[in-house]
């Protein structure tokens, strides 16, 4: 049984639908589409980025965005904003990607105390620069990596995904 004190406190990093189909004047409106739901359908809103904390028995969400496209937007940020203010900063925030977004969100997350020793993420996220940027700030990520072309370096010798699993020692 692991006690609090050798128990591993991790970063999640989830995205999810934040659905606004009435809405009509709302800034950095999107038309997004639903990979998750069983309809794949398209929706007007955003996608809500969360970075969230855990040890095991408790979460806590502690940094998010909500995240706007520049090619889909219904509408843009609003001419009356002022642009020194954070709140013009966090809009320009939601115009990034959601893997440019996440080293900052971890980023905040350390500054102010928080101590995870890994970041558990989703084959969304899990791609070589966005793994580089985190291990650079001195978490390990443990992520499902999709099927690509990529090759992995073992011993000098590269490998696909498929050899590399049966490489693996099992846990």
């Amino acid at each position: 049984s692991l006690t609090n004190r050798t128990r591993p406190k991790v970063f999640i990093i989830d995205d999810s639908s934040y659905d606004r189909n009435r809405s009509k004047k709302v800034e950095l409106h999107d038309r997004c589409f639903d990979h998750a739901s069983l309809k794949m359908r398209f929706y007007k809103g955003f996608r809500m980025l969360t970075l969230g904390w855990s040890d095991g028995h408790t979460f806590m969400p502690i940094d998010f965005s909500l995240v706007s496209s520049r090619k889909s937007q219904i509408n843009g940020i609003s001419d009356h904003i002022d642009k020194r203010t954070c709140g013009y900063k966090r809009r320009q925030n939601a115009l990034q990607t959601e893997p440019e977004q996440i080293p900052d969100m971890i980023k905040r997350a350390l500054t102010s105390g928080i101590e995870a020793s890994y970041v558990l993420m989703d084959s969304w996220f899990t791609l070589p620069p966005l793994v580089k940027a985190i291990v650079d700030q001195g978490l390990d990520v443990i992520g499902m990596v999709k099927e690509t072309k990529q090759r992995y370096n073992v011993n000098d010798k590269m490998v696909s995904l498929k050899q590399l699993y049966r490489l693996a020692v099992p846990v």
